[in-house]
């Protein structure tokens, strides 16, 4: 068959909607500048917060060199910056999922036409497609498996989504800095050629193209409903039937808010966290190293700070009220008296990413930051961490480690 006939791909009589268009796919593709910008600056924001400041413990993309420019001690103010900048993240995310496919359908054509190149400029053109294309996909693919807690992709999901939306950024900026001008002159109502995107010989309409706008309006609507409340929390996370945590709150009572990963699935044995076995190793200046039970750890200031607990997934809880020993008078008891340093963390839970963890020197510092021993007034659960965890304003919730076994204070 040549490449014109119209049963191929290739062929414009191929694609027959009228919906397709400068003006169509210039709405769409304006709205996806606005959202994909928002997403690719709180990616990098929740990047930041899981390394401040290059904290190697930390780092899961060791390789990065100068992609890791921008990192800094993530700060503890407010409390609520990182439950609102992944929520906003994950939630916008999942809410341009349909501009995104709208988009790339409005364009397929273009993915088949032939020849693939009559120039250099334009073989250029098209590997750059190539790489938004596959870079978006992938992306949002990666993002959408990891809120849902399905990690089949192969490796592990920091490195490929950091790296991911890099490619997939440049290659987006690239596409905007050619593209913008025409999409801004269409939206404004100015005369375009329209035979780039349009089919040549469309089909009778059924919806108009700003009906099908609506639609996808209508579509991202839908998903901001059953997915933001997730982040939002309160009433509203009986509506995040999309997000692995947007249900009814887990049990009843002080302990009963939502949890990540549970006792059992970490393999805490309550034989290691019974008050006989159980003992905190806190080390610091010159080796100084101490060894408090949970009895002893009561005995010493108790201090109380009302936090939430954020995750990379995008959910949240609401402010629960924590009461336990603050970090920096642990620092104080191994002989730093003064302004604290970093500390690593240690649980007891000997796999996954973050069973050891860093805090930067100001975290530690943070009055609110604290080695919990109780929330809402009652002993924590199995299942948020007893004996002990950490509490720390503002830190992703992988970094509050739960069933902590050792804390080394001194820079890291």
């Amino acid at each position: 068959m040549r490449h014109d006939d119209p049963r191929l791909p290739t062929s414009p009589g191929f694609w027959r909607s009228p919906l397709r268009g400068t003006w169509f796919t210039s709405v769409l593709g304006l709205v996806l500048l606005v959202g994909i910008t928002v997403l690719f600056v709180t990616g990098l924001v929740s990047y930041a917060a899981y390394n401040p400041d290059l904290a190697p413990v930390n780092d899961q993309t060791p390789d990065k060199g100068i992609l890791g420019f921008y990192l800094f001690s993530w700060p503890t103010n407010p409390s609520w910056l990182y439950r609102l900048t992944q929520g906003l993240h994950v939630t916008l995310g999942i809410v341009l999922i349909p501009v995104l496919l709208a988009k790339l359908w409005s364009v397929v054509p273009k993915l088949f036409t032939l020849p693939p190149a009559r120039s250099l400029a334009h073989a250029l053109e098209r590997i750059s497609l190539l790489l938004l294309v596959g870079g978006g996909l992938f992306e949002f693919t990666t993002g959408v498996l990891n809120v849902q807690l399905d990690y089949v992709f192969p490796g592990s999901f920091y490195p490929l989504h950091f790296y991911g939306a890099w490619v997939f950024f440049a290659a987006f900026l690239a596409h905007a800095a050619l593209k913008t001008p025409t999409a801004l002159r269409a939206v404004r109502g100015r005369r375009l050629d329209e035979a780039e995107l349009a089919a040549p010989r469309p089909d009778p309409p059924t919806v108009s193209r700003r009906g099908a706008l609506w639609f996808v309006g209508g579509a991202s609507l839908l998903l901001l409903v059953t997915t933001a409340g997730q982040s939002i929390g309160g009433a509203l996370r009986r509506t995040a039937l999309l997000a692995p945590h947007g249900g009814a709150d887990p049990g009843s009572g002080p302990n009963g808010f939502q949890i990540n990963k549970t006792a059992a699935y970490a393999g805490i044995d309550t034989k290691e966290t019974g008050e006989e076995a159980w003992r905190l190793v806190v080390t610091g200046r010159g080796g100084r190293t101490v060894r408090l039970s949970r009895t002893q750890l009561l005995r010493l200031p108790q201090h109380s700070a009302a936090l939430p607990i954020a995750c990379v997934e995008g959910w949240s809880t609401a402010d629960q009220w924590w009461r336990g020993v603050r970090l920096r008078d642990l620092a104080a008891l191994v002989g730093y008296d003064g302004d604290p340093p970093d500390v690593l963390v240690e649980s007891i839970q000997r796999h996954g990413a973050f069973r050891r963890a860093a805090l930067r020197a100001n975290q530690v510092a943070d009055p609110r930051s604290l080695l919990a021993l109780q929330v809402n007034g009652e002993d924590l659960s199995p299942d948020h961490g007893y004996p002990a965890r950490v509490i720390v304003p503002a830190a992703p919730g992988v970094l509050n480690t739960k069933w902590v076994a050792r804390m080394t204070f001194g820079d890291l």
